[in-house]
């Protein structure tokens, strides 16, 4: 879920060189928080999977610590930044692959609140996990409403775009309100009064909506793009996994609201956010796998042209994870072995995306292939289809 910017979409070439030594803090984007998002999903899908597999929850417990410790790296780093390179910091709002990306510090910190719940309660005790979640739902939900009206309001007034610059990253400024909706949820139970209860049910539903519809007109987008111009062929592509972080989220959502609404609203109501969080979870969860074997074809097509890595690759992890959540509710919804079976082999490959994107950063920031000035004002990367005599020739 990062910026694919020319400088970013290094070759492998690039990867290897030795540029010049610059500080992190001089050029660090929004786009790095997404690692925070990829880490923490790991630890809350982990503690929510229906196997009791030895030494899992553990496991969840250490993946979370190393979230919350590489959030408030970021959040240093990132002050740093602006006050050591105001001027760019600025300039990444504005730029028109960047700045999509501001939506992804309102995830990261609902990221790792929730997981203080999921993963970490045993550790931090309850009182305290409850406490942290409401610090870091209330920042992530606050800042991430921003970025859901100011991103597109830029984009719909100060950044000039190509007809076919629609791509993944559009989704990121607004998908935090869908976020809010699934992990306050968890914060019901720890609400007293009843009417505050109701009042905070209604809002996290609300914002389900608000993310879910401007979602689905993105996404449409991102598919006439395809359809018309085809795919950028370039470090954009793993992009195209961002579609499935509002589709999983929007069914993690859906179950967590219609499991807590009986705490919230009165019957029938209650029982109909039940059903409606099957009838909608089960079909959107067919697109999901449709987009995720069109994004993975896609993605196998440009790896044997030749994907560098870059910041983007977090866009493997996030989205998969919500999804993994997504199907562990519908596991407990339906009581199918299917669901909890796919679960499984989502986690999987969650897990091996995390694990390999994680390795890649670390040693391209070792190198300092990651800490070089943006090409911000960049244009996005031209989309470009195989011609069919070309392509059968190829075959």
């Amino acid at each position: 879920m990062i910026d694919a910017t020319p400088v970013l979409a290094t070759s492998d070439a690039d990867t290897t060189a030795q540029p010049p030594r610059r500080a992190l803090t001089d050029f660090l984007g929004p786009n790095w928080f997404a690692s925070v998002m990829g880490t923490g999903i790991v630890a809350n899908a982990g503690a929510l999977l229906p196997f009791d597999v030895p030494g899992l929850k553990l496991f969840a417990q250490a993946v979370w610590v190393a979230a919350a410790a590489l959030l408030a790296a970021l959040i240093i780093a990132t002050a740093v930044h602006w006050v050591r390179s105001p001027q760019v910091a600025r300039a990444h709002g504005y730029d028109v692959q960047m700045s999509h990306f501001y939506g992804a510090p309102p995830m990261a910190f609902l990221t790792v609140g929730a997981g203080a719940i999921l993963a970490a309660h045993s550790l931090l005790g309850l009182r305290l996990a409850v406490d942290l979640d409401w610090v870091l739902w209330s920042v992530g939900t606050l800042t991430g409403l921003v970025t859901t009206v100011m991103m597109p309001y830029r984009l719909f007034t100060q950044i000039h775009v190509r007809p076919d610059a629609a791509f993944g990253g559009w989704l990121m400024p607004i998908v935090p309100p869908m976020v809010s909706a699934s992990t306050g949820a968890l914060l019901i139970p720890h609400i007293a009064s009843a009417s505050g209860r109701a009042t905070f049910f209604y809002a996290c539903f609300a914002m389900f909506g608000m993310s879910l519809i401007a979602a689905l007109i993105i996404i449409t987008l991102i598919w006439s793009r395809l359809a018309h111009f085809g795919s950028s062929n370039s470090a954009r592509v793993p992009t195209l996994w961002i579609v499935l972080g509002p589709l999983g989220q929007s069914i993690t959502a859906a179950g967590l609201l219609g499991q807590q609404a009986h705490l919230a609203i009165a019957a029938p109501l209650s029982t109909g956010m039940v059903v409606f969080a099957v009838l909608y979870g089960v079909p959107v969860w067919g697109f999901a796998m449709l987009w995720a074997m069109i994004a993975g074809a896609l993605t196998i097509r440009t790896w044997r042209r030749h994907l560098p890595f870059s910041l983007t690759w977090w866009s493997f992890t996030f989205p998969v994870g919500v999804t993994v959540t997504g199907t562990i509710r519908l596991a407990g919804q339906t009581g199918l072995a299917a669901f909890r079976w796919a679960s499984a082999a989502g986690y999987v490959a969650l897990l091996g995306a995390w694990l390999l994107v994680f390795a890649r950063t670390v040693v391209a920031t070792r190198r300092g292939t990651l800490q070089r000035p943006p090409a911000l004002g960049a244009t996005t990367p031209p989309a470009f289809k195989t011609p069919l005599v070309e392509a059968g020739a190829t075959a």
